[in-house]
């Protein structure tokens, strides 16, 4: 019952607090969330210290008959796949419960909102039956697009109706995949069966794998389904910006491993070329539409394009070292992007802009945000793949198991890396260094055309999940065993189910 539990909290959690008298404080609502959301961390530890790492297969497992007559069944299990994601949200999660402030616009609904998100995505980690992941999977929609419309910016209203559109396409897309699975192989049985897809012709599974990676490559997103996700960050709050790039994009990626290459492995291995080209264009996309940016949640938010992208490239290379690399690429990019919108959020909230054209000079030690600057400037090291951080760990595992597979797509790809730097040290070099200024109106005159200024400090309870998050960070790139020993025997196992020949491209 161990994985039911991690259900469970978060969805009675939610209604609890959907549930509660209507005169609770914002604060209190708050310190509830925390709560649950600890217990909830505490579960999933539990479930780590459950859990063999020397076993390939399912562990833990929950099998009960639901709806037998439609092939709906609740069955659940954990791998070295999905465990370290259910870690990923259990954390983050929490982290953007602490960093809400000054919600008091219904703030029942936002945080069981956010517990109700939590909920779902363990499920969809978790689901080992195809319906049940496509619930789980769609459960999460209707919240976030509260999440955004209700709690974001001035656009929230347009930003949220988008990112509704393209996320329903998606699961329209997926369910059809799911079920013209079962329609061709004549069976009800939505059981999550590797390798079920044998009894199809290889133009019934190049159709379905071919729905199910548009579905899910929405989700991660790659260009050019990536429309929705710079508008949605824009205009989402911190939190949610943090649980978006940290949590809810790894459903995307982890559905294409688990449901594409899984279930699909002959026609994976004929679309793997093609995979891999596209896995290189949004990577180098991503980075180019960063380094264009002035706005500097949008330029975030782009990179997160680029950085999906080598998760696609690890897996249609589909060797041990890049399927375990894209593991690490969904942990670490879920630690470095939850910590740069957090940054991002603080700078915004001490000085009222995220223009790259209005900031200077915020790392200065008196009157500036010198604290924050300084973890910028860690996040911005881990992110373009510096050694010791946990960016370098999980690009050199997807290059070195990419290169002998597909050496241009790599090459391109590592040319994206390279272009990391470029953007964000752009963003460091405008925003934190220089005279501290912030460039007022037009017509205002002032000396040099810019504004000095005297930001107020930033609270320690403020840092302080920031600080967390960076020493994750760290910790994974110093001691990446911690989490390749969960995950490797079971991405190794994932890539024997179909090998792709030596120096395809």
């Amino acid at each position: 019952m161990l994985l039911s539990g991690l259900l469970l909290i978060p969805f009675v959690g939610s209604l609890v607090l959907l549930l509660w008298p209507t005169g609770a404080s914002p604060q209190r609502l708050r310190l509830i969330t925390i709560v649950i959301l600890l217990v909830q961390l505490a579960l999933s530890l539990v479930v780590v210290g459950s859990f063999d790492p020397a076993a390939a297969g399912m562990q833990l497992q929950e099998h009960h008959s639901w709806v037998p007559g439609i092939g709906l069944d609740y069955a659940l299990g954990v791998d070295g796949l999905s465990l370290p994601l259910v870690l990923i949200n259990a954390a983050l999660t929490l982290v953007a419960a602490v960093i809400t402030r000054d919600i008091d616009k219904r703030p029942r609904i936002y945080f069981a909102m956010l517990l109700l998100i939590s909920g779902a995505v363990n499920g969809a980690f978790l689901a080992e039956n195809l319906l049940l992941f496509f619930l789980f999977y769609e459960l999460e929609l209707i919240p976030l697009w509260l999440l955004i419309s209700v709690w974001g910016g001035a656009n929230r209203a347009y930003a949220a109706t988008k990112f509704l559109i393209f996320t329903a396409i998606s699961g329209v897309l997926i369910l059809g995949a799911f079920l013209g699975l079962a329609l061709f192989t004549g069976t009800v049985d939505f059981n999550l069966t590797p390798i079920l897809s044998e009894r199809l012709a290889m133009g019934s599974q190049l159709t379905l794998l071919g729905a199910l990676l548009i579905g899910f490559g929405i989700k991660i997103p790659l260009v050019p389904l990536h429309n929705w996700l710079p508008d949605a960050h824009t205009q989402a709050s911190t939190p949610v910006s943090v649980l978006l790039a940290g949590v809810l994009l790894k459903l995307g990626t982890y559905g294409m491993l688990r449901f594409g290459l899984q279930l699909f492995p002959e026609a994976w291995a004929k679309l793997a070329p093609a995979l891999a080209i596209w896995a290189a264009i949004s990577v180098l996309y991503g980075s180019l539409a960063a380094i264009a940016q002035t706005d500097m949640k949008r330029m975030v938010a782009y990179s997160s394009v680029g950085h999906m992208g080598y998760v696609l490239l690890a897996a249609a290379a589909d060797t041990p070292v890049s399927l375990l690399g894209a593991v690490f690429q969904m942990v670490s990019h879920g630690l470095i992007s939850a910590l740069l919108f957090l940054l991002v959020g603080i700078v915004y909230r001490k000085t009222g802009t995220r223009d790259l054209e209005v900031l200077r000079g915020l790392l200065n030690p008196e009157k500036g945000l010198p604290f924050t600057g300084s973890l910028m400037i860690v996040a911005v090291m881990a992110s373009a793949g510096l050694p010791g951080m946990a960016g370098f760990i999980s690009e050199f595992l997807v290059f070195r198991g990419s290169i002998n597979v597909f050496p241009l797509a790599t090459l391109l790809s590592m040319v994206g890396s390279g272009l990391t730097a470029v953007y964000f040290l752009l963003l460091v070099n405008r925003a934190f260094f220089g005279r501290l200024a912030i460039t007022p109106p037009s017509g205002d005159a002032v000396e040099d055309g810019r504004l000095d200024v005297q930001l107020a400090p930033v609270a320690p309870r403020e840092t302080f999940p920031a600080i967390a998050l960076a020493a994750g960070v760290v910790l994974l790139g110093v001691v990446p065993s911690s989490l390749g020993r969960i995950s490797e025997v079971a991405t190794t196992a994932l890539a024997a189910i179909t090998a792709l020949p030596t120096g395809v491209h």
